[in-house]
Protein backbone atom coordinates (compact mmCIF):
# COMPACT_ATOMS: atom_id res chain seq x y z
CA UNK A 1 0.00 0.00 0.00
CA UNK A 2 1.45 3.34 -0.87
CA UNK A 3 -0.72 4.98 1.36
CA UNK A 4 -0.49 4.13 5.23
CA UNK A 5 -3.40 5.47 6.19
CA UNK A 6 -5.00 3.57 9.18
CA UNK A 7 -8.42 3.27 8.99
CA UNK A 8 -8.29 0.87 11.50
CA UNK A 9 -6.01 0.20 14.72
CA UNK A 10 -6.75 -2.91 16.58
CA UNK A 11 -4.86 -3.36 19.62
CA UNK A 12 -4.47 -6.39 22.07
CA UNK A 13 -8.26 -7.52 21.46
CA UNK A 14 -9.72 -10.31 23.30
CA UNK A 15 -13.52 -12.16 22.66
CA UNK A 16 -13.70 -14.75 25.29
CA UNK A 17 -17.20 -16.72 25.03
CA UNK A 18 -18.09 -17.77 28.73
CA UNK A 19 -19.12 -21.39 29.20
CA UNK A 20 -21.97 -21.41 32.24
CA UNK A 21 -22.85 -24.89 33.85
CA UNK A 22 -25.37 -25.92 36.27
CA UNK A 23 -28.13 -23.96 38.09
CA UNK A 24 -26.33 -20.94 39.22
CA UNK A 25 -24.64 -20.80 35.71
CA UNK A 26 -21.78 -20.42 36.98
CA UNK A 27 -18.45 -19.85 34.97
CA UNK A 28 -16.33 -23.29 34.28
CA UNK A 29 -13.88 -22.21 31.06
CA UNK A 30 -13.90 -19.48 28.18
CA UNK A 31 -13.68 -20.49 24.49
CA UNK A 32 -10.41 -17.92 23.04
CA UNK A 33 -12.26 -17.38 19.93
CA UNK A 34 -9.70 -14.11 19.84
CA UNK A 35 -6.79 -14.05 21.67
CA UNK A 36 -5.11 -10.83 22.05
CA UNK A 37 -4.52 -9.70 18.12
CA UNK A 38 -3.22 -6.42 16.97
CA UNK A 39 -3.08 -4.99 13.71
CA UNK A 40 -3.48 -1.82 11.93
CA UNK A 41 -5.97 -1.81 8.82
CA UNK A 42 -5.13 0.75 5.74
CA UNK A 43 -7.60 2.58 4.46
CA UNK A 44 -8.12 1.47 0.95
CA UNK A 45 -6.59 -1.46 1.30
CA UNK A 46 -8.31 -5.28 0.96
CA UNK A 47 -7.22 -7.02 4.38
CA UNK A 48 -7.90 -10.79 3.81
CA UNK A 49 -8.16 -12.90 6.91
CA UNK A 50 -7.80 -16.82 6.64
CA UNK A 51 -7.62 -19.98 8.31
CA UNK A 52 -9.42 -23.25 9.48
CA UNK A 53 -13.19 -23.20 10.31
CA UNK A 54 -13.12 -22.44 14.61
CA UNK A 55 -9.90 -19.88 13.68
CA UNK A 56 -11.32 -16.60 15.35
CA UNK A 57 -11.45 -15.11 11.56
CA UNK A 58 -15.37 -14.51 11.35
CA UNK A 59 -15.61 -13.88 15.17
CA UNK A 60 -12.67 -11.22 14.59
CA UNK A 61 -14.86 -9.48 11.95
CA UNK A 62 -18.12 -9.18 14.26
CA UNK A 63 -16.04 -8.26 17.35
CA UNK A 64 -14.32 -4.50 15.44
CA UNK A 65 -18.03 -4.10 13.73
CA UNK A 66 -19.31 -4.24 17.72
CA UNK A 67 -21.55 -7.17 17.24
CA UNK A 68 -19.64 -9.08 19.55
CA UNK A 69 -18.79 -7.04 23.13
CA UNK A 70 -15.25 -7.65 22.97
CA UNK A 71 -13.90 -9.23 26.59
CA UNK A 72 -10.16 -6.79 26.49
CA UNK A 73 -8.40 -4.45 24.33
CA UNK A 74 -8.57 -1.56 21.94
CA UNK A 75 -10.64 -1.23 18.07
CA UNK A 76 -9.64 2.32 17.73
CA UNK A 77 -11.32 3.91 14.23
CA UNK A 78 -9.97 6.84 12.77
CA UNK A 79 -12.29 10.25 13.03
CA UNK A 80 -10.63 12.62 10.43
CA UNK A 81 -7.32 11.68 12.05
CA UNK A 82 -8.70 11.52 15.67
CA UNK A 83 -8.90 7.75 16.46
CA UNK A 84 -11.37 6.82 19.06
CA UNK A 85 -11.89 3.72 20.92
CA UNK A 86 -15.25 2.02 19.80
CA UNK A 87 -15.20 -0.59 22.51
CA UNK A 88 -16.40 2.43 25.15
CA UNK A 89 -18.94 4.39 22.57
CA UNK A 90 -22.59 5.06 24.03
CA UNK A 91 -25.36 2.92 22.22
CA UNK A 92 -26.03 6.17 20.32
CA UNK A 93 -22.21 6.45 19.01
CA UNK A 94 -22.34 3.04 17.76
CA UNK A 95 -25.08 3.48 15.73
CA UNK A 96 -23.47 6.67 13.94
CA UNK A 97 -20.15 4.10 13.82
CA UNK A 98 -22.36 1.66 11.90
CA UNK A 99 -23.30 4.15 9.13
CA UNK A 100 -19.38 4.13 8.32
CA UNK A 101 -18.19 0.02 8.49
CA UNK A 102 -21.53 -2.52 7.01
CA UNK A 103 -20.92 -5.89 7.12
CA UNK A 104 -21.86 -8.25 4.24
CA UNK A 105 -22.76 -11.73 5.20
CA UNK A 106 -21.75 -15.37 4.04
CA UNK A 107 -25.56 -16.57 3.18
CA UNK A 108 -27.89 -14.06 0.61
CA UNK A 109 -30.81 -16.47 1.37
CA UNK A 110 -31.21 -15.52 5.25
CA UNK A 111 -29.95 -12.01 4.60
CA UNK A 112 -33.14 -11.16 3.14
CA UNK A 113 -36.44 -11.22 4.54
CA UNK A 114 -38.46 -13.80 2.07
CA UNK A 115 -41.80 -12.35 2.95
CA UNK A 116 -40.69 -8.55 2.06
CA UNK A 117 -40.34 -7.07 -1.25
CA UNK A 118 -36.67 -5.65 -2.23
CA UNK A 119 -38.00 -2.41 -2.15
CA UNK A 120 -38.98 -2.66 2.23
CA UNK A 121 -35.68 -4.51 2.70
CA UNK A 122 -33.81 -1.20 1.11
CA UNK A 123 -36.18 1.40 2.58
CA UNK A 124 -35.96 0.52 6.29
CA UNK A 125 -32.04 1.11 6.84
CA UNK A 126 -32.34 4.56 4.99
CA UNK A 127 -35.56 5.10 6.92
CA UNK A 128 -33.20 4.86 10.61
CA UNK A 129 -30.54 6.49 9.81
CA UNK A 130 -32.66 9.48 8.72
CA UNK A 131 -33.53 10.01 5.24
CA UNK A 132 -36.99 11.16 5.55
CA UNK A 133 -37.69 11.95 2.20
CA UNK A 134 -38.94 9.28 -0.11
CA UNK A 135 -37.55 10.55 -3.65
CA UNK A 136 -34.18 10.70 -1.82
CA UNK A 137 -34.69 7.42 -0.49
CA UNK A 138 -35.26 6.35 -3.57
CA UNK A 139 -32.84 7.97 -5.46
CA UNK A 140 -29.99 6.30 -2.86
CA UNK A 141 -31.88 2.94 -3.76
CA UNK A 142 -31.59 3.19 -7.30
CA UNK A 143 -28.12 4.47 -7.33
CA UNK A 144 -26.88 1.63 -5.15
CA UNK A 145 -28.05 -1.38 -7.53
CA UNK A 146 -26.77 0.44 -10.60
CA UNK A 147 -23.44 0.26 -8.91
CA UNK A 148 -24.41 -3.90 -8.81
CA UNK A 149 -25.80 -3.92 -12.15
CA UNK A 150 -29.27 -4.65 -10.70
CA UNK A 151 -32.17 -2.94 -12.59
CA UNK A 152 -34.23 -0.79 -10.64
CA UNK A 153 -37.40 -2.02 -10.97
CA UNK A 154 -36.41 -4.86 -9.30
CA UNK A 155 -37.35 -3.24 -6.01
CA UNK A 156 -40.61 -4.76 -6.32
CA UNK A 157 -39.92 -8.40 -6.43
CA UNK A 158 -39.13 -10.77 -3.56
CA UNK A 159 -35.85 -12.40 -2.41
CA UNK A 160 -36.73 -15.57 -4.19
CA UNK A 161 -37.14 -14.38 -7.75
CA UNK A 162 -33.20 -14.07 -7.79
CA UNK A 163 -30.47 -16.27 -7.67
CA UNK A 164 -27.72 -16.54 -5.23
CA UNK A 165 -25.69 -14.27 -7.02
CA UNK A 166 -28.12 -11.35 -7.54
CA UNK A 167 -28.96 -12.03 -3.91
CA UNK A 168 -25.58 -11.31 -3.22
CA UNK A 169 -25.21 -8.56 -5.46
CA UNK A 170 -28.34 -7.34 -3.29
CA UNK A 171 -27.12 -7.26 -0.05
CA UNK A 172 -23.88 -5.69 -1.21
CA UNK A 173 -25.45 -2.75 -2.70
CA UNK A 174 -27.90 -2.40 0.98
CA UNK A 175 -25.05 -2.39 2.54
CA UNK A 176 -23.64 0.97 0.63
CA UNK A 177 -27.09 2.62 0.81
CA UNK A 178 -25.69 4.70 3.99
CA UNK A 179 -21.74 5.03 2.04
CA UNK A 180 -20.11 3.37 4.61
CA UNK A 181 -16.03 4.08 4.40
CA UNK A 182 -15.17 0.52 5.27
CA UNK A 183 -16.93 -3.45 4.22
CA UNK A 184 -16.11 -6.06 6.62
CA UNK A 185 -17.17 -9.07 4.12
CA UNK A 186 -17.81 -12.21 5.77
CA UNK A 187 -17.17 -15.28 3.28
CA UNK A 188 -19.36 -13.60 0.39
CA UNK A 189 -18.62 -15.49 -2.19
CA UNK A 190 -18.44 -19.17 -0.30
CA UNK A 191 -22.40 -19.83 -0.73
CA UNK A 192 -21.97 -19.32 -4.73
CA UNK A 193 -21.27 -20.88 -7.57
CA UNK A 194 -17.54 -20.73 -8.72
CA UNK A 195 -19.15 -19.48 -12.07
CA UNK A 196 -20.64 -16.98 -10.15
CA UNK A 197 -17.70 -15.95 -7.84
CA UNK A 198 -15.73 -14.11 -10.16
CA UNK A 199 -18.56 -12.40 -11.37
CA UNK A 200 -19.21 -10.89 -7.77
CA UNK A 201 -15.59 -10.39 -6.97
CA UNK A 202 -14.85 -8.83 -9.91
CA UNK A 203 -17.95 -6.41 -9.13
CA UNK A 204 -16.52 -6.17 -5.38
CA UNK A 205 -13.18 -4.82 -6.74
CA UNK A 206 -15.14 -2.13 -9.13
CA UNK A 207 -16.94 -1.07 -6.44
CA UNK A 208 -14.22 -0.31 -3.94
CA UNK A 209 -11.89 1.44 -6.70
CA UNK A 210 -15.21 3.52 -7.37
CA UNK A 211 -15.95 4.45 -3.76
CA UNK A 212 -12.69 4.22 -2.21
CA UNK A 213 -13.85 1.74 -0.06
CA UNK A 214 -11.78 -0.17 2.59
CA UNK A 215 -12.51 -4.46 2.71
CA UNK A 216 -11.78 -6.77 5.26
CA UNK A 217 -12.20 -9.88 3.36
CA UNK A 218 -12.55 -13.26 5.75
CA UNK A 219 -12.36 -16.12 3.54
CA UNK A 220 -11.66 -19.64 3.69
CA UNK A 221 -10.66 -20.01 -0.08
CA UNK A 222 -7.20 -19.16 -0.32
CA UNK A 223 -7.49 -18.44 -4.28
CA UNK A 224 -9.96 -16.17 -3.76
CA UNK A 225 -8.42 -14.15 -0.96
CA UNK A 226 -5.24 -14.35 -3.00
CA UNK A 227 -7.85 -12.64 -6.12
CA UNK A 228 -8.82 -10.11 -3.72
CA UNK A 229 -6.46 -8.54 -1.50
CA UNK A 230 -3.49 -6.62 -1.06
CA UNK A 231 -2.48 -8.17 2.41
CA UNK A 232 -3.43 -11.06 4.18
CA UNK A 233 -3.38 -12.59 8.07
CA UNK A 234 -3.04 -16.23 8.82
CA UNK A 235 -5.45 -17.09 11.87
CA UNK A 236 -4.80 -19.59 13.63
CA UNK A 237 -6.54 -21.16 17.15
CA UNK A 238 -7.51 -17.16 18.39
CA UNK A 239 -4.06 -15.72 17.55
CA UNK A 240 -2.26 -14.30 14.06
CA UNK A 241 0.66 -16.21 13.30
CA UNK A 242 1.73 -14.73 9.95
CA UNK A 243 0.78 -11.21 8.85
CA UNK A 244 2.33 -10.49 4.41
CA UNK A 245 1.45 -8.74 1.21
CA UNK A 246 -0.61 -11.47 -0.76
CA UNK A 247 2.69 -11.79 -2.87
CA UNK A 248 5.07 -11.91 -0.60
CA UNK A 249 2.62 -14.87 1.56
CA UNK A 250 2.06 -16.85 -1.36
CA UNK A 251 5.64 -16.99 -2.62
CA UNK A 252 7.56 -17.32 0.09
CA UNK A 253 5.25 -17.95 3.45
CA UNK A 254 7.09 -18.71 6.91
CA UNK A 255 4.81 -19.87 9.09
CA UNK A 256 4.62 -23.84 9.44
CA UNK A 257 0.54 -23.84 9.13
CA UNK A 258 0.82 -20.89 6.27
CA UNK A 259 3.13 -23.17 4.39
CA UNK A 260 0.68 -26.38 5.15
CA UNK A 261 -2.65 -23.69 3.65
CA UNK A 262 -0.97 -22.90 0.91
CA UNK A 263 0.16 -26.48 -0.46
CA UNK A 264 -3.69 -27.37 -0.37
CA UNK A 265 -4.30 -24.46 -3.21
CA UNK A 266 -5.08 -26.96 -6.52
CA UNK A 267 -3.02 -26.19 -9.75
CA UNK A 268 -4.76 -25.81 -12.66
CA UNK A 269 -2.06 -27.80 -14.58
CA UNK A 270 -2.37 -31.66 -13.87
CA UNK A 271 0.98 -32.72 -14.42
CA UNK A 272 2.47 -29.52 -12.01
CA UNK A 273 -0.24 -30.70 -9.40
CA UNK A 274 0.94 -34.05 -9.60
CA UNK A 275 4.70 -32.94 -8.61
CA UNK A 276 3.50 -30.49 -5.88
CA UNK A 277 4.46 -31.23 -2.33
CA UNK A 278 1.51 -31.13 -0.39
CA UNK A 279 1.75 -30.47 3.24
CA UNK A 280 -0.49 -32.26 5.65
CA UNK A 281 -1.40 -31.64 8.70
CA UNK A 282 -1.62 -34.60 11.28
CA UNK A 283 -3.17 -34.43 15.17
CA UNK A 284 -6.33 -32.50 16.00
CA UNK A 285 -7.24 -29.02 16.37
CA UNK A 286 -6.70 -28.18 19.99
CA UNK A 287 -9.53 -26.61 22.30
CA UNK A 288 -10.17 -23.54 22.14
CA UNK A 289 -11.29 -23.62 25.77
CA UNK A 290 -8.08 -25.12 26.82
CA UNK A 291 -5.58 -23.87 23.86
CA UNK A 292 -2.09 -25.13 24.31
CA UNK A 293 0.85 -23.20 26.74
CA UNK A 294 3.03 -22.46 24.34
CA UNK A 295 3.15 -22.16 20.59
CA UNK A 296 -0.75 -23.18 19.60
CA UNK A 297 0.17 -25.05 16.51
CA UNK A 298 3.08 -27.11 18.17
CA UNK A 299 0.51 -30.31 18.60
CA UNK A 300 0.58 -30.37 14.31
CA UNK A 301 3.91 -28.85 13.29
CA UNK A 302 6.70 -31.07 11.67
CA UNK A 303 8.80 -28.69 13.05
CA UNK A 304 8.14 -28.64 16.82
CA UNK A 305 10.33 -28.59 19.78
CA UNK A 306 10.27 -28.47 23.35
CA UNK A 307 10.61 -24.35 22.86
CA UNK A 308 7.71 -24.26 21.56
CA UNK A 309 5.70 -26.30 24.00
CA UNK A 310 6.82 -24.15 27.21
CA UNK A 311 7.52 -20.57 25.10
CA UNK A 312 5.05 -18.87 23.01
CA UNK A 313 6.21 -17.19 20.25
CA UNK A 314 5.77 -13.14 19.47
CA UNK A 315 4.62 -11.81 16.23
CA UNK A 316 7.80 -10.66 14.58
CA UNK A 317 8.84 -8.70 11.23
CA UNK A 318 10.85 -10.69 9.71
CA UNK A 319 10.53 -8.39 6.30
CA UNK A 320 9.27 -5.10 5.82
CA UNK A 321 5.64 -5.72 6.16
CA UNK A 322 5.76 -9.34 6.59
CA UNK A 323 5.33 -10.81 10.37
CA UNK A 324 5.51 -14.30 11.34
CA UNK A 325 5.06 -15.50 15.07
CA UNK A 326 7.08 -18.45 15.23
CA UNK A 327 10.43 -19.55 17.23
CA UNK A 328 12.04 -20.89 13.74
CA UNK A 329 11.30 -18.22 11.27
CA UNK A 330 14.85 -17.43 10.41
CA UNK A 331 15.46 -21.08 9.78
CA UNK A 332 12.01 -21.03 7.32
CA UNK A 333 13.49 -18.08 5.80
CA UNK A 334 16.91 -19.76 5.43
CA UNK A 335 15.03 -22.84 4.78
CA UNK A 336 17.02 -24.73 6.95
CA UNK A 337 14.42 -25.68 9.70
CA UNK A 338 14.03 -29.31 10.43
Amino acid sequence: MKNKDAIFQIRNLRMWFPIKKGMLKKTVGNVKAVDDVSLDVYRGETLGIVGESGCGKSTFGKTIMMLNKPTDGQVLFNYGGEFKDITKFTPQELFQFRKKVQMVFQDPYSALNPLKKIYTAFEEPLKVHGVSSREEREKIMEDVLKMVNIQPDYLLRYPHEFSGGQRQRLCIARALEVRPEVLICDEPVSALDVSIQAQVLNLMKKIQKDLNLTYLFIAHDLSVVQYMSNRIVVMYLGKIVEIADSRSLYDTPLHPYAQALLSAIPIPDPEVEEKKQRIRLEGELPSPVDPPEGCRFINRCRFASERCRKERPELLEMEPGHLVACHYCEEMKKGTAG
